[in-house]
C-alpha cells in the first residue's frame, strides 16, 4: 500500500482506491505483477509435483502472467458477478440485475 499511497498523494481511501489499478511491481518469479481494475493482480501459474523432501518439481507453467479474477464464472452463484473499481466502482456488481451489492452497496 505504500506505493499506492505515494502515487495517490494521500491516505484518503477513495483516492488510494483510484490509484491502485495499473500499479506494477516485481513478482517472486522475476516477472511483473499488475493491479487490475478488479483489484486482483496478474500472476504466473505453476503446476508442480511434490517431491519426497517436500520441495516441488514444476511440471507446467504459463508463458505469461494470468489475470486474477474476483468471481468464478463456473459457479452458479458467481456467474453474473464482476468486480470493476474503475468504471463500475464496485467489487460485487451483478450483470443480470445491474446492481452493486455487498459491503460497498449504497
Amino acid at each position: 500500500m505504500g506505493k499506492s499511497r505515494a502515487e495517490g498523494g494521500t491516505t484518503d481511501v477513495e483516492k488510494v482506491v483510484a490509484a491502485l489499478p495499473g500499479l506494477e511491481t516485481p513478482n517472486l518469479t522475476g516477472g511483473i505483477a499488475k493491479v487490475l481494475p478488479n483489484h486482483h493482480i496478474t500472476k504466473p501459474v505453476y503446476i508442480g509435483e511434490v517431491r519426497a523432501d517436500g520441495q516441488f518439481d514444476v511440471v507446467w507453467k504459463t508463458t505469461t502472467t494470468v489475470p486474477g479474477e474476483a468471481w468464478s464464472h463456473y459457479l452458479p452463484a458467481d456467474k453474473d458477478l464482476v468486480a470493476d473499481w474503475v468504471t463500475l466502482k464496485c467489487g460485487n456488481y451483478n450483470k443480470a440485475t445491474k446492481a452493486c451489492a455487498g459491503q460497498n452497496y449504497k
